[in-house]
C-alpha cells in the first residue's frame, strides 16, 4: 500500500495514501487500542454538522475564504449523507478530552476538501485541519456541542418508544381490569388487587420517566460553540458565536442556544450527568416491571402462573418444552448496564479539574450507549412481550379465594384481634375464609358476599354502603 508522510509537533509518520485521516488520528490509533469500539455514527455526523456550521459562520465574517469554506461544507455534507464514516477510527475511550476525535474529524474533512479543490490528500497547504476546518473552535466546544446534538436527537427516539410502551401498558390495564388477583407485600399474600391496576401503575411510572427525561433534556439545548479552549472565547468573534449557533439550530432542527456562561459550560458536565441520572431511574423502573412479570409468569405449573408471557424462543438446550421469560430478562440486563454506565458518568463528571473535564470521552460513550440500548430494549419489550401478555383468570381467582389475606376487611367488624383469631383458624383448618365465617354464623350470607367481595377490596367504598 502506498504511503504518504505527514508531520506534526512530535515528528513524522507514514499514513496510508488512501486514508482520509491524518497523523493525529494515526497517533490516537497507536495510543488508544482500548475498547475496539468506534465513535457512533450519530456523534460523527453531529461533529460534521458543527464543522459545517463553523465554516459557514467563518466565511460570513470574512475569516475563511469562500473556496475553502465551500469545500469544507461539501466534505461535511458528504459525511452527513453517510460517506467516509469508515474513516472515523479512534477509540471511544481516549486521553485528551476528545482531541483525537475532533482531529479525526478535522483531518477527514480537510483531506476530502483538498480533493474537492483538486489537491492531494495530506497537502495541508490547501486546507489545514487546524487552521481552516478547526477555525474559531477547540475540542472543548466542538465535542460538548456535538454530544448534546447527538443526545437530543437520540432521546427523541427513546421518548417515542416510551410513549408506545406506555400506551401498550394502558391497553393491558384496560384488558385486565376485571381480573382479580392477590396483591403481595414482602412476597407474601396481602389483599386482592386487579391485574389491570398493576399494569396501570406500570404505565404511570413510564409517564414520570418520560417527564423526567424531557425535563433533563432541556438543559442540553445550551451549547458552548465559540467558547474555544476554556470558555473565554479566545480566537472566536462575538458575531461568530451568534452565527455558528444559529446555523446549528437550523441544520439540527433543534432549539439550540448559546450557554449563558461559557466558562461553566466548558468545564462542567453536570447537565449530562443529570440526564444520565434520569436514564438510571428509568432503568430502575423498567427492571422492577420486568421482575414483576417474571414472577407473575413463574412456573407454569409450580409457580404463580398468573399471566402468560409470549413464547419467543426455546428456553433450554437440555430440558424439552421449557420456555424462559427472555424478553423480561434482557430488560433487566440492559437496566443493569445503564445503572453501571450512570456510575461511570458520575465518576467522570466529578473528575474534571479547573477549566475542563478531560474525562468526557468515557462519559460521552456511556451516555450515548445508555440512550441507544434503552431505546432498543423498550421497543422489543413492548413488541415481543407486553402486547402479547395474557391472564390466567381462573388461576388468579382461585388464589384469591384460598388466600387468608381476604380476611382483612373483617377487621372493621370484629376488630384486629378477632380477625387474627379467625385467620389462625383458617390456616389450621385448611378452610377458606368464606367457609369459616359462614360456619360460625358471624354474618349473614348477604353480608359475607358484600364484606368479602374481592372486587370491593380493590377500590374505595362509600360509608353509605
Amino acid at each position: 500500500m502506498k504511503k504518504r508522510i505527514e508531520h506534526d509537533l512530535l515528528g513524522s509518520k507514514e499514513i496510508p495514501n488512501n486514508a482520509y485521516y491524518g497523523i493525529q488520528t494515526q497517533r490516537a490509533l497507536e495510543n488508544f487500542p482500548i475498547t475496539g469500539y468506534k465513535p457512533s455514527k450519530d456523534l460523527v455526523q453531529a461533529i460534521a454538522m458543527v464543522k459545517k456550521a463553523a465554516a459557514i459562520a467563518n466565511m460570513e465574517l470574512g475569516q475563511l475564504d469562500q473556496e475553502k469554506a465551500k469545500a469544507i461544507v461539501q466534505a461535511s455534507n458528504e459525511i452527513l449523507e453517510g460517506q467516509y464514516l469508515d474513516q472515523f477510527l479512534v477509540d471511544v475511550i481516549q486521553g485528551g478530552a476528545g482531541t483525537s476525535l475532533n482531529m479525526n474529524a478535522n483531518e477527514v474533512i480537510a483531506n476530502r476538501a483538498i480533493e474537492i479543490l483538486g489537491g492531494e490528500k495530506g497537502d495541508y497547504t490547501v486546507i489545514s485541519p487546524n487552521s481552516h476546518v478547526n477555525m474559531s473552535q477547540s475540542t472543548n466546544d466542538v465535542i460538548p456541542s456535538a454530544v448534546r446534538i447527538t443526545v437530543l436527537n437520540l432521546v427523541k427516539n427513546l421518548l417515542s418508544e416510551l410513549k408506545q410502551l406506555h400506551d401498550a401498558l394502558i391497553t393491558k390495564s384496560q384488558e385486565f381490569d376485571d381480573v382479580i388477583k392477590m396483591g403481595r407485600t414482602h412476597l407474601q399474600d396481602a389483599v386482592p388487587i386487579r391485574l389491570g391496576q398493576e399494569f396501570a401503575a406500570y404505565a404511570e411510572t413510564v409517564t414520570r420517566d418520560m417527564d423526567r427525561i424531557t425535563s433533563a433534556s432541556e438543559a442540553l439545548k445550551q451549547i458552548n460553540m465559540g467558547a474555544t479552549a476554556v470558555g473565554t472565547c479566545v480566537n472566536a468573534k462575538i458575531e461568530y458565536i451568534d452565527s455558528v449557533t444559529a446555523h446549528l439550530r437550523e441544520f439540527s432542527c433543534l432549539p439550540l442556544c448559546s450557554a449563558e456562561n461559557m466558562v461553566d459550560a466548558t468545564q462542567n458536565a453536570d447537565t449530562l450527568a443529570a440526564f444520565s441520572g434520569n436514564l438510571r431511574i428509568l432503568a430502575l423502573n423498567l427492571s422492577k416491571i420486568a421482575n414483576d412479570l417474571r414472577l407473575m409468569a413463574s412456573g407454569p405449573r409450580t409457580g404463580l402462573n398468573e399471566i402468560n408471557l409470549p413464547p419467543v424462543q426455546p428456553g433450554s438446550s437440555i430440558m424439552p418444552g421449557k420456555v424462559n421469560p427472555v424478553m423480561a430478562e434482557v430488560v433487566n440486563q440492559v437496566c443493569f448496564q445503564v445503572q453501571g454506565n450512570d456510575h461511570t458518568i458520575a465518576l467522570a463528571t466529578g473528575a474534571g479539574q479547573f477549566e475542563l473535564n478531560v474525562m468526557e470521552p468515557v462519559l460521552v460513550y456511556n451516555v450515548i450507549q445508555s440512550v441507544e440500548i434503552l431505546t432498543n430494549v423498550v421497543r422489543v419489550f413492548r413488541e415481543r412481550c407486553i402486547v402479547g401478555i395474557t391472564a390466567n383468570r381462573e388461576r388468579c381467582q382461585n388464589m384469591v379465594d384460598n388466600s387468608v389475606g381476604i380476611i382483612t376487611p373483617l377487621v372493621s367488624y370484629v376488630g384486629y384481634e378477632g380477625a387474627t383469631q379467625l385467620a389462625k383458624e383458617v390456616m389450621s383448618s385448611n378452610k377458606t375464609v368464606r367457609q369459616l365465617v359462614s360456619e360460625k354464623g358471624i354474618f349473614t350470607e348477604e353480608e359475607i358476599e358484600k364484606i368479602l367481595s374481592p372486587k370491593n377490596m380493590t377500590q374505595p367504598t362509600s360509608s353509605k354502603n
